[in-house]
């Protein structure tokens, strides 16, 4: 895993880095320009020129070290300070008399010459404490740097593009788009989330001397992102002296006239993730549009007809004995006691319950019923799902996507999994894990029925929440990722990714 932080964490772990390990603050600004350096240098064109933008801040002390490291090294390098000088910091001020003892003095922005194909734009005019939107000086130059780019210009942002707010990673109207970002010592949330992972380009995290250990003197909640080898060891390898019971059984209750195919792409998934045995729990009308899917698929008709309510409740019960998960919603027949069976089964089983689309839109009439449940709990919604269980706007979720996320885990003592590109997994002891995997190809109906099912697999076999729900969603976008490279991304579909999970497990011995 990779900490995430954010402005304030990433103050705190420099903080750390300099008192309690003695790491002087020049050090770090010296590393972290001759990383920026480095970086300019792999994307130059030959014979390319090196403009370097600087703000007041210690950003721009990074910029100037970079210069300076690029003029060492024999580059054509020009350098200009946008804002007031007599702002600069105390170290940024250090390294622009060590810049200008190489004969190199900032030239006012506006003499700068033309810059195009070949050439580098080095970015160090914001860092990671921006707050509000560029104006003046600052705005012409984010708006000069994205002319310079459509004629071909190649862009290194320092930390994050200028523009771009590190916490939330939400660009303002004037925001530059890099080619490479060089991220300093830990990575951040614009990194990870979009709309901001988009504009950073290719992000290099380095080190530049804060260690492990000052990422553990910072408060808050805990990002992280998880990394394709975290998701592959929490996977078992298979013994040989082991049998179908070995694997577990998942209760899918799901499917109705019309939608038995999210019934059905539940119970393959899970089925394709390694579970043992699957049983379709839904009503008898619905049933045989089901099984008819596979001949692995195992059913349970639900009695009477209609929406699920109360009256279900001591079937579903009898249909979870002997069961390790459950996974329930995808195109059950809602209705206005569909929330309260759900809160009443959870009471009453303990094992562990997954809980996706029409589920979520029953429950979101009354959360509380969720405290109720004695096993553990993972609620999968998209964006407008978890609009409708917190009471907000789609907007408002994609805008808070982290904190909606936490908010949510911490409170009603769930996992969450709020999908989309990047998708989040929170957990009720504060940590938010990022899913660097997927694609828009998987924007398409069909795949977050498959995604429950490989949680539920994964559940059934015994890996607890939340590495059951971050191993799901790595697995399900891995599987999207490999799927797009055979179909495209507009080609994609549900179904695909049926195929690919089991290359997923392929690839990682299992």
């Amino acid at each position: 895993m990779q900490r995430v932080l954010t402005a304030v964490q990433m103050r705190e772990a420099e903080a750390a880095a300099q008192e309690r390990h003695g790491m002087p603050s020049g050090l770090l600004m010296e590393n972290a320009g001759r990383a920026l350096a480095d970086a300019a240098r792999s994307i130059a064109g030959p014979g390319g020129r090196f403009t370097v933008l600087c703000g007041p801040g210690n950003n721009g002390g990074d910029g100037l070290v970079a210069a300076r490291f690029l003029l060492e090294g024999g580059a054509r390098v020009v350098v200009s300070l946008v804002g007031d000088p007599a702002k600069l910091t105390a170290e940024s001020k250090r390294n622009l008399q060590a810049l200008e003892g190489f004969g190199e003095s900032p030239r006012a922005f506006e003499a700068l010459p033309e810059s195009g194909a070949g050439d580098v734009i080095v970015d160090a005019l914001f860092g990671t404490g921006l707050r509000r939107a560029p104006e003046g000086a600052f705005a012409d130059a984010i708006g000069t740097v994205a002319r310079w780019r459509r004629a071909g210009a190649k862009v290194v942002a320092a930390d994050v593009p200028s523009g771009l707010q590190s916490d939330t990673a939400e660009p303002f109207a004037l925001c530059v788009e890099a080619d490479v970002t060089v991220a300093f010592g830990f990575l951040k949330p614009a990194h990870e989330l979009e709309p901001g992972a988009s504009l950073c380009g290719d992000v290099r995290r380095v080190d530049i001397g804060l260690g492990g250990e000052s990422a553990r003197a910072v408060s808050g909640a805990e990002l992280l992102r998880v990394e394709e080898q975290d998701a592959r060891d929490v996977i078992p390898a298979r013994r040989a002296d082991t049998h179908k019971g070995t694997y577990g059984h998942v209760l899918v209750v799901a499917g109705s006239p019309g939608k038995t195919g999210a019934a059905a792409m539940v119970a393959l998934s899970a089925l394709r993730s390694g579970v043992g045995l699957v049983t379709v729990a839904t009503r008898a009308e619905a049933l045989p549009w089901v099984m008819a899917h596979s001949p692995e698929i195992m059913g349970i008709a639900l009695p009477g007809e209609g929406p699920l309510g109360k009256g279900d409740l001591e079937a579903l019960k009898s249909a979870l004995e002997g069961k390790d998960a459950l996974v329930m919603g995808p195109g059950i027949p809602r209705g206005p006691e569909t929330g309260a069976l759900i809160g009443d089964l959870l009471a009453a089983v303990d094992v562990p319950a997954v809980l996706d689309a029409d589920a979520l839109n029953a429950v979101a009439e009354d959360l509380t019923v969720l405290r109720r449940a004695k096993g553990p709990v993972l609620l999968t919604p998209h964006p407008g799902e978890m609009a409708r269980l917190w009471g907000r706007t789609t907007k408002d979720v994609q805008q808070h996507r982290v904190g909606v996320a936490l908010n949510m885990a911490t409170s009603l003592n769930v996992t969450v999994v709020l999908k989309g590109s990047r998708t989040l997994i929170a957990e009720p002891g504060g940590r938010v894990f990022i899913n660097p995997t997927g694609n828009a190809g998987m924007a398409t109906g069909g795949t977050g029925d498959v995604l429950s099912g490989v949680c539920g697999a994964l559940l059934a076999q015994g890996i607890k929440l939340p590495k059951a729900a971050w191993t799901a969603v790595y697995a399900h976008g891995l599987a999207g990722d490999l799927a797009a490279k055979r179909r495209g991304l507009m080609g994609l579909i549900a179904t695909d990714l049926l195929e690919d999970l089991g290359a997923v497990w392929v690839r990682w011995g299992r």
